[in-house]
C-alpha cells in the first residue's frame, strides 16, 4: 500500500503532564522518555513513538489467510499463539520446533512500545539480531500469523471484516501481577518498583500498553462478529479441551478426541514452561531479561493474585473495577476450584 493511499491516523498523540513523565522515567528505567496517549481512552505507548508508525500499524496489510490473536498483554497471549498455530497448521508439531516469534508470529507493535533512544543504548549490548526484527516482516507472505496488543480500534478498521481474529481476555487482578513480573523481567521496560505502587500505574493507565479493561470492554461489545473468536484465560484454565474444539471450529479445522487430547497435553503449562519454543529462554542468553526475576513463562494460575494483593490492595482494585465496568455485562472470574 502506498503512502498515498493510506487511511491517516484517527487520534492525536498527546505527550503526558511533566510531573508524571518523570515519575514514569523513574520507576521504569526504560522509558527516559515517558509515554504517550494514542487513542479517544488513552491507551499508553512509548514516548518516542511517532504518527508515521501508528499510521503504518493502522494500515497493516491484511489477508483472509492471515490469523491474528489480539489481546492486553499478559492475558495468555503466548499460549493462545501457540494454540492457534498449530490448530491452523494441522497440528504440525515439528513445524512448531522453532521459536513462536518471530519465526512464526508477527509482534507486530513492538516497536511502539519500546523507547528508541533507550532501546539503541541497550540492543549494542545484546548478541542479537535488532529487535525491530520482533515485528516481522508485513510483506512475508500469507498466511501469517500476526499478534497484536494494539486495541481493535488502533488496528487496520478492516481487520474484522478480512481476518480471523481469536481475543483473549483475563480477570485483571492476575493480568496486573502478571504485567509487574513482566515489566520487572524485560529489561527494555526496566521497572524498578514494588507491585503495590505497580498497582497503582496499572489502575490509573499509565503503564505501556494499558489500559487493559476499556480493551477488553471493546473487544466484548465486537464478540458476535462472525471473525471474532472471545475466550477467556479462565475458561482455557478450566477446560482446555472445549476451548481447543471452539478454536478449531472457529478456524475451519475437527479433530478426534485423541488429537485434542494430545494438543491440551502440549499445552499444559507443566509442559509448556518446559518448551524452548515459547519459553523465550533465549531472551536471558543475550540479555534481553534479567537472569534472576523469574521467568517469561511463569505460573499460568488463575486466583494467583491472591499470593500478592493485600486486603487494602484488593479492596481498592474490586472498587475501581466496579467503576471502570459500570454498564457493561462482561465478567471476571477471579478464581477457580479445579485448573488443569
Amino acid at each position: 500500500m502506498s503512502s498515498a493511499e493510506k487511511i491517516p491516523y484517527p487520534f492525536k498523540i498527546i505527550p503526558l503532564e511533566d510531573e508524571l513523565q518523570k515519575r514514569i522515567a523513574k520507576d521504569f528505567e526504560g522509558y527516559p522518555n515517558g509515554l504517550v496517549s494514542t487513542n479517544d481512552w488513552g491507551f499508553k505507548l512509548s514516548g518516542t513513538i511517532n504518527e508515521a508508525l501508528l499510521e503504518d500499524l493502522y494500515n497493516y496489510p491484511l489477508d483472509p489467510r492471515d490469523v491474528w490473536v489480539v489481546t492486553p498483554p499478559k492475558c495468555g497471549t503466548t499460549w493462545t499463539q501457540e494454540m492457534v498455530w498449530l490448530i491452523a497448521n494441522d497440528l504440525d508439531y515439528e513445524g512448531a520446533k522453532t521459536p513462536l516469534m518471530p519465526n512464526r508470529w508477527s509482534f507486530i507493535d513492538f516497536p511502539a512500545i519500546a523507547d528508541t533512544e533507550y532501546m539503541t543504548k541497550f540492543a549494542s549490548t545484546l548478541n542479537a539480531p535488532p529487535l525491530s526484527a520482533m515485528a516481522g516482516d508485513p510483506n512475508r507472505p500469507s498466511p501469517r500469523f500476526i499478534k497484536s496488543h494494539l486495541p481493535m480500534c488502533m488496528n487496520n478498521p478492516r481487520l474484522l471484516d478480512v481476518c480471523k481474529v481469536v481475543y483473549v481476555a483475563r480477570n485483571p487482578k492476575d493480568a496486573c501481577v502478571s504485567y509487574y513480573n513482566h515489566n520487572r523481567l524485560i529489561r527494555c521496560h526496566e521497572y524498578m518498583g514494588d507491585l503495590e505502587l505497580f498497582m497503582e500505574y496499572f489502575m490509573k493507565s499509565n503503564i505501556v500498553e494499558t489500559p487493559f479493561l476499556e480493551h477488553m470492554i471493546e473487544a466484548w461489545n465486537l464478540r458476535h462478529h462472525p471473525n471474532m473468536c472471545f475466550i477467556f484465560f479462565e475458561d482455557m484454565k478450566r477446560d482446555l479441551k472445549s476451548e481447543i474444539r471452539k478454536v478449531a471450529k472457529f478456524l475451519g479445522k475437527s479433530f478426534s478426541d485423541e488429537e485434542i487430547a494430545k494438543l491440551a497435553s502440549h499445552l499444559h503449562i507443566d509442559n509448556f514452561k518446559k518448551n524452548p519454543f515459547v519459553n523465550s529462554e533465549f531472551g536471558k542468553q543475550i540479555g534481553f531479561m534479567h537472569q534472576d526475576r523469574g521467568n517469561f513463562i511463569r505460573k499460568g494460575k488463575t486466583g494467583d493474585w491472591k499470593n500478592h494483593f493485600t486486603p487494602e490492595m484488593n479492596a481498592k482494585f474490586d472498587r475501581w473495577m466496579a467503576d471502570k465496568m459500570r454498564g457493561t455485562d462482561l465478567r471476571f472470574v477471579q478464581e477457580l476450584d479445579r485448573q488443569d
